[in-house]
């Protein structure tokens, strides 16, 4: 398959040596787990259950609210120990809406949960129905529902299925194990998938790195010809959409626009894994496989971890930390996020967690920029690096979004190239979180007014309402007033004259 070329990225040690070779396992339920209800990106679940409730596997502990969002289920059967808060699966540490649940060692699932025979049979619109009902959301770590994906064949006209196998994050081996273990299950969600978006081109883009997750793939897929496996060179950020599509298709998607624009969805093996077991056995997303790995870690392995599952959980499986970790991280070294502790919980997002040594992490004091271009040259999207961060630091934050900050996708390689080791990817990160701080501010001043001039156009209506009625009793009274000055004159008998030859 012919592929096209793409600007900038880079080559980073991959270290993918650590944990590709460990099948994955099934990790052992813990004492307890903690699900949160935001594990998706849009609204948050509103809870379904009680505290003290008995739950079935896979029944639902809370419900997604709007469009963009997604129910939580439970990951084993057990009993609720309360609906409250705990630490979030994110870099803030903060506290959020979370459900405990102890389970009772039975691993039942519920009487409701039933497959479908033949997801073929089933029209489009019941296929992301089930989808959504089963909490299916984007594996790859975008968390975006994948029903509200499978629906965009009523907005666009598409044509192309891409499976985003690329996997570029070093570490993370999750995705190429599935594919390896696991091929004729993800090649039947990718069909049942094609089948809802009713595209009839299927691209399975897997980098040059992961050539047995390649031959298994291509193995599940020799009976279907409209499916076919693109062998990506291994470049750091292939696994980015828009730059996946681009290779694949030549085809640049719009700035700030979706990939569907061009006729094309994206997906993870993960998430196809998903859609097969959601439309084949009923069974909602309750648990992924994450990588566990890291110089810290004794034993990096591949673990089927139930959501809900606390790091440390995990951490003690694959034998503790063989020293203490310069840093935690959720995701890949590249993008991922820092965990605040051991304590938080899986997600549906969470593919992969990292403890890095010192070593790992080369963390160094930032040297003054000496304007050599290397991070232009490494900038996938064509952007200059260097003069956003000057205008970033300045906090000249407009400056920064005329030189193209809100299409820098963070992928890290301008500081990963950097001789000077200047953190660019935070400051990015830093001024688009604030320019999103901006826009809500404004969203809520404009909101605001907007309420404004509606009561006080509420109030004037009242005041209208008033006079009027005040005006119209005024006139009554006036018009009874006059009524009673002016009675009407008695009513007099008029006498009718006699006719000649009658009686008086």
């Amino acid at each position: 398959m012919k592929l096209f070329k793409i600007r900038g990225g880079v080559h980073p040690d991959d270290r993918k040596h650590l944990a590709a070779g460990q099948s994955i396992e099934i990790l052992p339920m813990p004492a307890l787990l903690h699900i949160p209800l935001q594990q998706h990106i849009g609204a948050p679940a509103s809870p379904a259950v009680r505290r003290g409730q008995h739950v079935a596997k896979g029944d639902r502990l809370a419900n997604g609210q709007g469009v963009i969002s997604a129910p939580v289920h439970a990951p084993t059967s057990g009993r609720v120990m309360g609906v409250g808060s705990y630490p979030a699966h994110h870099a803030s540490g903060l506290s959020v809406p979370t459900i405990t649940l102890k389970p009772d060692g039975e691993d039942r699932w519920g009487d409701s949960i039933q497959g479908v025979a033949d997801p073929f049979a089933l029209d489009p619109d019941e296929i992301a129905a089930r989808v959504a009902a089963a909490g299916v959301v984007g594996l790859g770590g975008a968390t975006f529902p994948a029903a509200v994906k499978l629906n965009l064949r009523k907005k666009y006209r598409l044509h192309t299925l891409v499976i985003n196998g690329a996997e570029c994050e070093p570490y993370l081996t999750c995705d190429d194990r599935l594919m390896r273990e696991r091929a004729e299950a993800v090649i039947d969600g990718i069909r049942i998938m094609a089948h809802a978006l009713g595209v009839e081109r299927v691209v399975i883009g897997i980098e040059n790195n992961k050539p047995e997750a390649q031959a298994s793939m291509v193995v599940a897929a020799s009976a279907y010809p409209s499916i076919r496996l693109a062998r990506l060179p291994t470049r750091y950020p292939m696994g980015s959409e828009k730059h996946l599509v681009q290779t694949l298709t030549g085809r640049e998607t719009p700035a700030r626009g979706l990939t569907a624009d061009i006729g094309v969805v994206v997906h993870n093996p993960a998430t196809a894994f998903a859609v097969h077991e959601a439309l084949r056995f009923g069974y909602p997303l309750v648990s992924r496989v994450v990588t566990i790995s890291g110089g810290a870690i004794a034993q990096p392995r591949n673990l089927q971890a139930p959501l809900g599952t606390r790091i440390q959980d995990l951490i003690d499986y694959c034998g503790g930390f063989r020293e203490e970790p310069a840093r935690l991280i959720s995701g890949g070294p590249m993008m991922g996020q820092p965990l605040p502790s051991t304590r938080v919980p899986t997600v549906k997002g969470s593919n992969g967690v990292l403890a890095l040594t010192a070593a790992e992490t080369n963390q160094r004091d930032p040297m003054p920029c000496i304007r050599c271009g290397s991070c232009v040259q490494a900038c996938p999207c064509g952007l200059v690096p260097l003069e956003m961060a000057a205008h970033a630091r300045t906090g000249d934050l407009e400056g920064a979004v005329k030189l193209g900050l809100m299409d820098c996708i963070g992928c890290g390689s301008c500081s990963y190239v950097c001789p000077g080791h200047i953190p660019l990817v935070q400051f990015f990160n830093y001024a688009k979180g604030e320019m999103a701080a901006r826009g809500r501010v404004k969203q809520k001043q404009a909101e605001t007014k907007r309420l404004a001039e509606q009561r006080t156009a509420r109030i004037e209506e009242i005041k209208r309402a008033k006079r009027e009625a005040m005006d119209r009793r005024r006139r009554e009274a006036a018009a009874k007033k006059q009524a009673e000055a002016d009675p009407p004159a008695p009513a007099t008998i008029t006498e009718q004259p006699v006719a000649a030859g009658t009686e008086a």
